[in-house]
């Protein structure tokens, strides 16, 4: 009796094939699964430690400019105590932006712009958000202006380099204003001090113009993009280093 290859080439190819569709298989899982991973390692850090937040506004320049992006870390005011000078993204206090409208979006956009959301690289609530300066800490007693146009923490006048002014002013506030900021708020102030509607133009408002600290989502560390214009962001700890911390 003569024996006939043909049946043990056939299973041979057929082997070979289910390996391979296996192979194929489980190189599909695994990315499945790298990527998962990846995602939710993502959301972790989106959620506990820092957030991308796009700047909709002119009221930091030139600080901060319209579309410029800034990663947030939001271990402050969670772990990490607020100080004079941070720049801070914090939830409306309550009347704070007009009503918004909502952004139209076809879904292939709303999707992938969520999914860069759940990862921290995008966000659409930035419009519902506000970005400022710490001026105020808790008990602190904030004047404006002085003689020589200056504001006082505490009865320290300050000197602020990252004010921006009109072309011949020199006054810090085109309102003056005197006021000592609650327990668990905080006096915040634009860095484009005539065109910010900030904690001055806010005391008619439920919180009087001061933002509760629980509404803070972090301090903005660094500008993210364009990448022409990377840096950390300077809370300028030297404008307020011989302000007295005893009122608080």
């Amino acid at each position: 009796m003569t024996d006939n290859p043909l049946p043990l080439r056939s299973n041979r190819r057929g082997t070979e094939t289910k390996r391979t569709k296996r192979g194929v298989a489980r190189f599909i899982r695994d990315l499945l699964v790298i990527f998962v991973v990846a995602l939710l390692i993502s959301f972790l850090i989106k959620t506990f430690l820092i957030r991308s937040f796009y700047i909709p506004s002119g009221s930091m320049e030139t600080t901060l400019l319209v579309n410029d992006r800034i990663i947030v870390n939001q271990l402050e005011p969670k772990l990490i105590a607020i100080e004079r000078g941070d720049v801070v993204v914090f939830r409306d206090p309550g009347g704070w932006l007009l009503p918004q409208t909502p952004l139209e979006q076809n879904p292939v956009v709303a999707a992938a712009d969520w999914v860069m959301s759940v990862v921290g690289l995008s966000a659409p609530d930035s419009n519902d958000h506000l970005i400022k300066r710490v001026i105020g800490l808790p008990g602190d007693h904030v004047v404006c202006c002085n003689v020589l146009g200056q504001m006082s923490v505490n009865d320290v006048p300050i000197a602020e380099p990252y004010v921006s002014l009109p072309a011949g002013e020199t006054i810090v506030s085109k309102d003056d204003f005197d006021t000592v900021v609650p327990e668990g708020s905080l006096w915040v102030m634009g860095d484009n001090r005539y065109n910010s509607k900030d904690s001055r133009y806010n005391t008619e408002t439920p919180g009087k113009g001061f933002v509760p600290i629980d509404n803070v989502v972090g301090r903005a560390m660094v500008i993210s993009w364009p990448m022409s214009r990377w840096t950390w962001l300077d809370d300028y700890p030297a404008v307020f280093q011989g302000v007295p911390t005893e009122t608080r």
